[in-house]
């Protein structure tokens, strides 16, 4: 969704994209549906000589100024295509995910070689592409997702239908989280966290929005044995996979975001972007977007405990939730606002291209 959205904001800015990707594929399929050029590649492996020559022809037929991809997998058939063609003009890598490999092999050089610029999306991805990749720390740019600031606005939300659709009361205090439902993701930490806070406050509702991928069904059914196996049905809300996420949001009182390790965080900055006081792992890519008591609340990864001292410091003060869910916004307007990261990627562009 990230390379989606990338796409349709540089068309926005009036500059011809054209998206390259697997027939079929996710992407593939979302680009149709946003009417976005999608030119599409059987190639799946690492090793493609007749792949090579094809998407050779494409680039040259197109006649393209920059290859920005967002896999580092690709660069196996982009350079050898490139090299091909006896191009030499710019190619960008986005890395999005830490690797456990160590590419500085002799081929992984001569890949990487050819790439102007790596850009990581925080920090803890930085600093792994300085480990694992072969390329000058000079050419790794630091760029961060950004959020729709016009379509997360609190302004413009709806989150009172969202509260009577879910039967929440004025008084309580609604706790939610956005997440696909997979592995990592913190979901027990959440509610055994929520068993505590239960048994203390009597005000509280919980939520949990999102489903998981077909081949992790058996996961979800083990997240909501948990809510069972702790007399929770009654407290905790299971709505699914919802495409009203700022209305959601704007439903909640407080967002939970206790993933083990994210490479960055999209769901903490939308809901930081609705002046939602956030509480996070203190871990990985978090780290980039939230000053703990100052834009949000961090805990110590996988420790309830930990998690549940930070979330009643929210629950008894009202004003420390409007106080923080305010600065939150302020510094997602400042750092993480699309507009501005758009531009920002746009003016590397045109410095690559001259």
């Amino acid at each position: 969704m990230r390379t989606i959205q990338g796409a349709e904001q540089l068309l926005n800015k009036n500059l011809s994209v054209d998206i390259l990707s697997y027939p079929g594929s996710q992407i593939n399929l979302e680009a149709k549906k946003r009417e976005i050029n999608c030119i599409t590649l059987k190639a799946s492996g690492y090793f493609h000589p007749f792949k090579i020559i094809e998407l050779a022809k494409i680039i040259k037929n197109n006649s393209y100024n920059i290859i920005h991809t967002q896999f580092s997998k690709d660069l196996w058939i982009l350079v050898p295509s490139l090299n091909y063609l006896g191009l030499d003009f710019p190619l960008i890598l986005t890395k999005r995910m830490e690797s456990s490999v160590m590419k500085k092999d002799f081929m992984h050089k001569w890949l990487y070689k050819r790439v102007n610029y790596v850009l990581a999306i925080s920090n803890i991805i930085k600093k792994n592409v300085i480990e694992t990749c072969p390329i000058p720390e000079e050419k790794i740019i630091l760029h961060y997702n950004g959020v729709d600031l016009k379509k997360f606005d609190p302004s413009k939300a709806d989150g009172k239908r969202v509260r009577n659709e879910l039967n929440i009361k004025d008084d309580e205090i609604l706790i939610g989280m956005l997440s696909r439902i997979t592995y990592g993701k913190g979901y027990e930490e959440f509610l055994y966290a929520v068993k505590k806070l239960n048994e203390e406050f009597s005000n509280l509702r919980f939520l949990i929005a999102g489903e998981a991928s077909p081949d992790e069904k058996d996961y979800e059914k083990s997240i909501k044995k948990i809510v069972k196996d702790l007399s929770l049905q009654e407290k905790v809300r299971f709505t699914g996979f919802r495409e009203d996420t700022a209305d959601l949001l704007s439903a909640l009182d407080i967002f939970v975001f206790p993933s083990h390790s994210e490479s960055f965080g999209n769901a903490l900055i939308e809901a930081m972007a609705m002046e939602k006081p956030c509480v996070a792992t203190n871990s990985h890519g978090v780290l980039d977007i939230i000053e703990d008591n100052v834009t949000g609340f961090l805990f110590n990864r996988k420790d309830e405990n930990h998690l549940v001292e930070k979330l009643k410091h929210l629950i008894t003060s009202p004003d420390k939730r409007i106080k923080i869910g305010k600065t939150a916004r302020e510094h997602v307007v400042e750092n993480f606002n699309i507009e501005k990261q758009t531009q920002n990627l746009i003016d590397l562009y045109r410095k690559l291209v001259r």
